[in-house]
């Protein structure tokens, strides 16, 4: 093989030049995780645009410093995976890392940002030069630190300090999100103002980027092509689990990242909802209903919900009438996503459901969605709490839009959802995927 042959080879895509439409090395071999050739290819044949990384990335950057500065703190500390991925666009075992919190990055008021890491890979971020540092120690939970968690958090600390005097103008009052209690005791003694990161985070991320829309138009179209083929392969006689297992795969070979929940059942299993996938058998004229949930391409949720009739009989009547009803519901509230609504009005002026799913129905009306389930969660009026949530609607929201249709006492539940961006001009609904015609009653 000659040299060239194998350069070639080693490119995601040989098509291709040295970098990817998205900004990105043409590498199989790169650090930096992303969507696959299978991923790329698909968005090609629909004309899909895809995201430029770079500024995408800078986008980001910049928000989350404004609202350091609008807030006039010294810094934002982090410890969440989800946001440092936002600060950072670079992972390290995201769901390990999510209950051993072994990394942080502390972003300051100057934009000068720095990334505690694992410390056999602190390279993981180096296709990033907005990350100006990589360090590492600051693993704070009892796994690791044991007894000693408190020595580690004092050096953790004393290097925060430091930091701040240099860029954050030795300003005292620093954001953090989550932090274990060793590390904020460690801070409180270095004479820190703790305030809320989480806010920070949240409102940061509410507001979607050109390029993060490009990202979440891509991972709402390979997540509904892996739900195709969920559907595509359920059939009586398979168990939750076995069906639940194709979305995954599908999702991992389009370079998807994981899934949150297991929340697809069927038959008397979806009433009370919630109930997650196991070995059940589907059986023939059943409902099968799921929430994706799911961390696509580019780390963009999608999550979406719909609830499919498997079998050669027509759904009962009453299923069909509950479907109806929760369509009504969905598309009635997203139209209510207009710039400059009050969430208070998402709550007042929504659609009601029947009596007969009142004490079932979904835990919110909507909610925001970006690297997952996000800010702000819009609740039904009998679950709002004045002051909570007093903001109206901006131009590069992302709702997920909720309808749990659910029978008390009853055998069965209509779970749908859609994503729906909030333009300049109203929503944007981005999700496609049919509603089951036969619970429609058109077949």
């Amino acid at each position: 093989m000659d040299q060239e042959h194998f350069s070639a080879t080693r490119k995601i895509d040989p098509s291709k030049g040295t970098h990817l439409k998205d900004g990105t090395i043409n590498d199989h071999d790169r650090i930096e995780i992303g969507p696959t050739l299978l991923a790329f290819r698909e968005w090609e044949e629909v004309g899909l645009e895809l995201p430029n990384l770079e500024r995408m990335r800078n986008h980001r950057w910049k928000r989350l410093i404004q609202h350091i500065i609008d807030r006039d703190y010294g810094g934002l500390l982090l410890f969440d995976p989800l946001n440092i991925r936002y600060a950072t666009d670079s992972t390290n075992m995201q769901l390990w890392n999510t209950h051993n919190p072994f990394r942080a990055v502390l972003l300051c008021a100057d934009g000068y940002m720095v990334l505690w890491d694992y410390k056999s890979s602190m390279f993981l971020a180096k296709f990033n030069p907005l990350v100006r540092e990589v360090r590492t120690g600051a693993s704070l939970f009892y796994f690791t630190a044991g007894d000693g968690d408190e020595k580690r958090a004092v050096t953790f600390a004393n290097e925060i300090d430091e930091l701040i005097k240099e860029h954050g103008g030795n300003n005292r009052r620093l954001a953090v999100d989550k932090i274990m209690v060793s590390g904020l005791r460690a801070l409180d003694n270095v004479g820190f103002e703790i305030m809320n990161g989480e806010e920070i985070t949240e409102k940061s991320r509410s507001i979607k980027g050109p390029d993060e829309i490009l990202a979440m138009r891509c991972a709402s179209h390979a997540c509904e092509v892996s739900v195709k083929a969920m559907e595509d392969a359920a059939k009586p006689g398979m168990s939750e689990d076995e069906i639940w297992s194709v979305l995954h795969a599908e999702n991992i070979k389009r370079g998807g990242e994981w899934i949150e929940t297991r929340l697809l059942a069927t038959g008397p299993r979806t009433n009370p909802w919630f109930q997650e996938c196991g070995p059940r058998k589907l059986q023939n004229n059943e409902i099968l209903a799921f929430d994706t949930d799911l961390v696509g391409c580019y780390g963009i949720c999608t999550d979406i919900s719909r609830t499919w009739w498997i079998g050669d009989q027509k759904p009962r009547q009453d299923m069909i009438d509950a479907m109806k009803h929760g369509v009504e519901h969905i598309q009635y509230n997203m139209q209510l996503l207009q710039p400059g609504t009050h969430f208070d009005d998402l709550t007042f002026k929504s659609h009601r459901l029947d009596p007969i799913y009142q004490k079932q129905k979904y835990g919110v009306l909507m909610h925001g969605v970006g690297l997952c389930d996000e800010w702000p969660g819009i609740n039904y009026p009998d679950g709002y709490t004045k002051g909570s949530f007093d903001y109206c609607v901006e131009p590069g929201m992302v709702f997920c839009v909720e309808a749990l249709v659910s029978p008390e006492g009853g055998d069965f539940s209509i779970k749908l959802e859609d994503q729906v961006l909030v333009t300049e001009n109203g929503p944007d609904n981005l999700t496609t995927y049919p509603f089951d015609k036969a619970l429609m009653g058109e077949t």
